[in-house]
């Protein structure tokens, strides 16, 4: 009895250490249904948001999502401070669990934003999560899940490139294996939109050390109103 109990429990340490796998990438559209490729603009939130109610999506607004923060002032006024309480419960519960180098996060309005520099993310010479990256998108998918009234851009980003072709690839890869890994991990789909930027919009110089900076995934994380 105690040899299987041994066996057992080694066993399950064994699991536990076993690294994530994508999904061969012919089945990425399977986990991805329902999810756009497009940005996250306010015109495409709008035009998403019965796809997003029909699958079980909820509104920030909502009763059982916010409660109203004062019984006085004008509806919009209490409306927008629901939505910026919630917001900011949101940015600090990512704030404080994912303090970790190459990994951000910060405000844009009532959107939150978090950058995972790739490093932080992807193993070093192959475009596959890493132990670390699977831990830290572990940690987000908690947290989403929590705060389930957001939609969620998933965009990918490279340093510059010669061959604008391959940067959009290799930015797409990243963003959709991240979405991937989401769906794997029960985000409603229909709350993402998934876009790749190559190498526009750099947060650093085109130096050795800056490259390293802009090869990124950035999740902005917008009220669902």
């Amino acid at each position: 009895m105690n040899k299987k109990i041994v066996a057992l429990i080694f066993s399950c340490l064994l699991g536990a250490c076993t690294a994530y796998v994508s999904p061969a990438r012919d089945t990425w559209s399977q986990y991805l249904i329902g999810a756009s490729f497009s940005d996250m603009s306010d015109t495409a939130r709008i035009a998403k948001r019965p796809v997003y109610l029909g699958a079980g999506g909820r509104l920030v607004l909502s009763d059982d999502v916010t409660k109203p923060v004062s019984n006085y002032g004008d509806k919009l006024s209490n409306d927008n401070a629901r939505v910026i309480k919630y917001m900011s419960e949101l940015e600090f519960e990512l704030y404080d669990a994912l303090r970790k180098p190459g990994i951000s996060v910060q405000r844009a309005g009532t959107d939150v934003v978090v950058i995972l520099v790739r490093d932080a993310l992807m193993e070093l010479n192959a475009a596959q999560i890493s132990v670390s990256g699977e831990d830290t998108l572990n940690t987000i998918s908690r947290i989403l899940k929590k705060y389930d009234a957001t939609f969620i851009e998933i965009a990918g980003y490279t340093d510059a490139m010669r061959d604008e072709r391959a940067a959009n690839a290799l930015s797409m890869d990243m963003a959709q294996r991240v979405g991937v890994y989401f769906s794997q991990h029960n985000i409603n789909t229909t709350r993402m939109f998934i876009v790749a930027r190559g190498a526009a919009r750099p947060i650093a110089a085109q130096d050795n050390i800056g490259r390293l900076t802009n090869r990124r995934v950035e999740l902005r994380i917008a009220p669902a109103r």
